[in-house]
């Protein structure tokens, strides 16, 4: 349809696409257990995630009694990739109502990007597990573009658009990231209440909040742009 705001719209993987806590928490406490730390919960690992693999990984040492040495991290870091790669989907899958919602968008005409800071490879394997990597025109992970242009950064947006060949983008996701890197890139960011924040909801700085993917349309036709 041709008077929808935007022609493209990017989707954040973990906590905005698909609940991969579960997963990822298994992966986690695996390298925490090579290291000799004490497991993490599912819902302590959905406030970590966040900022890519390093990140989550650094979060979960410092809740299980602080950071550790390059080399014990560097370690662990490769179990959790390893453990991650061979478990990437077993319980991971989308959210309620995300699968409508992707049609609605493509019968809008709308092509659709992921820009996530998962690394690509893992972030192409779980979609691909979970049979949805043909609904996306575009696939970008954080090691994509390489050092110091993932989120928060705008240039996987950037990116993105180039890629999907996109003049009008809209941003959804989860996490400051997201949003710093939508209003980086001057577009507006639709973060969907469900998935994982590494702040209050109130305080990310979101154009929109959603709870369910019913409301994504609706969330986007209000924040169209004004030529």
């Amino acid at each position: 349809m041709a008077n929808f705001p935007f022609d493209t719209i990017g989707f954040d993987l973990d906590g905005t696409l698909v609940d991969t806590a579960p997963d990822l928490c298994e992966a986690v406490n695996h390298a925490l257990a090579e290291a000799g730390r004490a497991p993490v919960t599912p819902e302590v690992t959905r406030q970590m995630i966040g900022g890519g693999t390093r990140a989550m990984l650094t979060r979960a040492f410092e809740r299980t009694g602080g950071m550790v040495g390059a080399d014990v991290f560097d370690e662990a870091y490769d179990t959790l990739l390893g453990y991650y790669e061979r478990n990437t989907s077993q319980h991971s899958a989308p959210y309620p109502g995300l699968l409508t919602a992707l049609d609605d968008l493509a019968a809008r005409g709308c092509q659709l990007a992921v820009v996530t800071n998962k690394i690509e490879r893992f972030a192409r394997k779980l979609l691909s597990e979970l049979g949805l990597t043909d609904r996306f025109a575009c696939i970008l992970g954080g090691d994509t573009l390489g050092p110091g242009r993932a989120k928060p950064a705008r240039d996987m947006i950037d990116e993105a658009l180039r890629q999907c060949d996109g003049t009008r983008f809209a941003m959804v996701g989860d996490a400051s990231f997201d949003v710093l890197a939508a209003h980086a890139a001057g577009v507006p960011c639709v973060v969907y209440g469900p998935g994982y924040h590494d702040k209050p909801v109130g305080e990310l700085g979101a154009d929109a909040v959603i709870d369910r993917f019913e409301d994504l349309i609706p969330a986007l036709e209000y924040l169209a742009p004004s030529d």
